[in-house]
């Protein structure tokens, strides 16, 4: 797929989610909550990814990864 067409069957997807925007005030009520239960469902994926990404990067430093505090165990005390 040429960059062209790419761009076609974006215009063409915007323009089809544009159309049902500006109808959507005239809509029936389940259609408008299947609509947003799908916006709902997109913007959760988006931030999940989001999150993800920034923990991914935030492990790194310099290319070398973060050194984790490490644990100290705990001895029982003598009993004088």
């Amino acid at each position: 797929m040429s960059f062209k067409e790419f761009q076609k069957e974006l215009n063409a997807i915007g323009y089809k989610l544009w159309l049902k925007l500006q109808r959507l005030p005239k809509a029936d009520p389940l259609e408008i909550v299947c609509f947003f239960i799908i916006i709902l469902f997109i913007v959760t994926i988006l931030s999940m990814m989001i999150i993800a990404c920034s923990f991914c990067c935030r492990c790194f430093y310099d290319g070398k990864p973060k050194e984790k505090a490490k644990r100290i165990e705990v001895q029982p005390a003598d009993d004088l």
